[in-house]
């Protein structure tokens, strides 16, 4: 019997340990790495956000305006703490990150909740924790992803 090859799902880094977040620490998240092992994929890490070329620690970001799907649709914005419109950057991390999708063959992620770029069911607009997807998620779904956030995996792999 031939054995069962890794599916590859592309995974927030900061889940994975890496120190990637805008404060430059991590979310590890045990039940994420538990999840990847037990069914047997093969985790593609990325960061939207360092993948735009923004540095790691960097300034907090938000929505000021709708969110990842606004964005999408050009009627989104996003400002980072000193005001500054950090929209184009966001999308150009969205991009590259289905740039890795494709070219790994990803048909699904695990993406870390809340973020600007990665949040799947909930965002910040201003200090607002709201319903809505990041920037990343929308272009993700839009081109035929299944998203998981961190504190919402799957019973088993779908």
């Amino acid at each position: 019997m031939k054995p069962k090859t890794m599916r590859p799902i592309l995974v927030s880094s900061c889940l994975l340990g890496l120190k990637t977040r805008y404060d430059g620490t991590d979310n590890y998240s045990q039940a994420v790495i538990e999840y990847i092992r037990e069914n047997r994929l093969t985790p593609i890490p990325v960061c939207p956000e360092q993948l735009s070329g923004l540095s790691t620690p960097r300034p907090k970001c938000w929505f000021s305006r709708g969110d990842g799907e606004a964005v999408l649709s050009g009627n989104g914005e996003l400002c980072n703490e000193w005001g500054e419109d950090v929209t184009e950057v966001f999308l150009h991390g969205a991009e590259e990150c289905l740039r890795i999708a494709v070219l790994t063959d990803c048909k699904q992620a695990i993406l870390q909740q809340r973020s600007p770029s990665c949040g799947s069911q909930k965002i910040y607009l201003k200090d607002q924790l709201i319903k809505g997807v990041g920037v990343t998620t929308a272009l993700l779904t839009r081109n035929g992803l299944k998203i998981f956030a961190d504190d919402n995996l799957p019973d088993k792999n779908p």
